[in-house]
């Protein structure tokens, strides 16, 4: 039984997901709203793609692991776009976005994001990042400090023990199978080269197994204020979230009754009675809208 739920959690963080909930919730999640701007921008050898909603304050949503910009925030866009201009960016081999030749990693991914604001001349923004992108987020606040404003940092892993141990042994045997059909309908869907889903899901998979901790030092180099947001039943553990909160000088953390991404409407947490009042948009807006 606990190897079955090791297992479970592997599908959980590299694909930004909850198994086992993707068949009708998926019509549901179609109805959102239709981003102002799209488009590509060249961004370090790759086209990277973006969408636009709202005015106000750019708050930059970067997804999860073999996810896009409306599998992670589809159901959450709606709520957040009313108070800002929310810029999605999908990253490389995810989404619409091309490929290059070379491995995923969170800080060719931080830098990409900020690439992109340079194309749209943005100086600064907000971000949230939701799993891996939390991770990618928290790579900008260390690598792109002057472009950060505040960070939210969602189900983010940090260190290799901030998830239980058996988990990196089963990492090691991902597959495609494991991937919820919604992940790889939303990719064949946007992609340019459907033929890559494979490639992409080996990638993600690659990033994972060679995951490294990010350092004490790069933690406490931190310098714009951080929410770190785990879900009780995450995959990532409670005491990985307190001991981020401990180590960036300027955090808070919440920890909601939630299991991985349900508290935004992640699209394969979605149940027929989800209403969005679930979400916790309340206290985003609250943190992002604190003076510094």
């Amino acid at each position: 039984m606990k190897a079955k739920i090791i297992g479970v959690l592997i599908v959980l963080f590299l694909f930004s997901c909850s198994s086992g909930r993707q068949s009708k919730i998926t019509q549901k999640t179609t109805l959102m709203e239709t981003p102002s701007k799209r488009g590509y921008a060249d961004v370090n050898g790759i086209k990277m793609y973006y969408e636009i909603y709202g005015q106000g304050k750019p708050l930059v949503l970067i997804h999860g692991g073999g996810s896009t910009i409306q599998t992670t925030f589809g159901s959450i866009i709606p709520l957040l776009s009313q108070n800002r201009q929310l810029i999605g960016v999908e990253l490389q081999a995810h989404g619409h976005t091309s490929d290059r030749n070379s491995d995923l990693s969170f800080e060719q991914d931080s830098d990409d994001v900020v690439a992109l604001l340079n194309y749209l001349n943005i100086e600064k923004a907000d971000f949230f990042g939701f799993s891996n992108g939390g991770t990618t987020a928290l790579q900008i606040g260390i690598r792109h400090p002057e472009h950060v404003s505040k960070i939210i940092a969602g189900s983010a892993l940090c260190k290799r023990n901030g998830v239980p141990s058996q988990f990196w042994d089963f990492m090691k045997n991902a597959t495609l199978d494991q991937m919820p059909q919604a992940y790889k309908d939303a990719y064949l869907k946007a992609s340019a080269h459907p033929e890559n889903l494979k490639i992409m899901c080996d990638k993600c998979a690659k990033r994972m197994v060679d995951f490294k901790d990010i350092s004490d030092k790069q933690l406490q180099s931190i310098k714009a204020p951080v929410l770190i947001v785990i879900g009780d039943a995450d995959v990532m553990t409670p005491e990985h979230a307190v001991e981020m909160h401990r180590l960036i000088p300027n955090s808070q953390l919440a920890i909601i009754p939630s299991g991985h991404g349900e508290y935004i409407g992640e699209i394969t947490t979605l149940k027929p009675d989800t209403k969005n009042t679930e979400f916790i948009t309340p206290l985003l807006e609250k943190f992002l809208n604190q003076t510094n």
